[in-house]
């Protein structure tokens, strides 16, 4: 029978090794890139799966001042798209990465 204090050693490893895959895994999020449309891909707008938002490209045909109020719906559908595609695929990498430690789907990891 294990002491207490290999239990408790053994579960504090445990803890550390989450942790260094949970900061692992932010920093993958942050390297995947999702792209998001509106206006038939008129306005796209990339984004890192963590949501970060790395370019933006409108089409010339918008930038006039007659088209401001679309092109400012446009920009917003884009994020929106973009940001639903992040949230996609963060929720995929995390599945992924729980299965892979044997945490049942859907278990809230501290932090996330």
């Amino acid at each position: 029978m294990k002491s207490m204090e290999e239990m408790l050693k053994a579960a504090q490893q445990a803890a550390e090794t989450i942790q260094k895959q949970m900061t692992e895994m932010q920093g993958k999020l942050d390297d995947m890139e999702v792209e998001g449309l509106a206006g038939g891909g008129l306005v796209k707008i990339r984004c890192s799966a963590k949501g970060r938002v790395i370019g933006v490209a409108i089409d010339d045909s918008l930038i006039q001042p007659s088209e401001k109020g679309i092109l400012e719906d446009l920009i917003a559908a884009a994020f929106n798209d973009a940001r639903a595609k992040a949230d996609q695929v963060s929720g995929e990498e995390m599945a992924r990465m729980q299965s892979g430690m044997g945490l049942p789907p859907g278990f809230k990891l501290p932090g996330m």
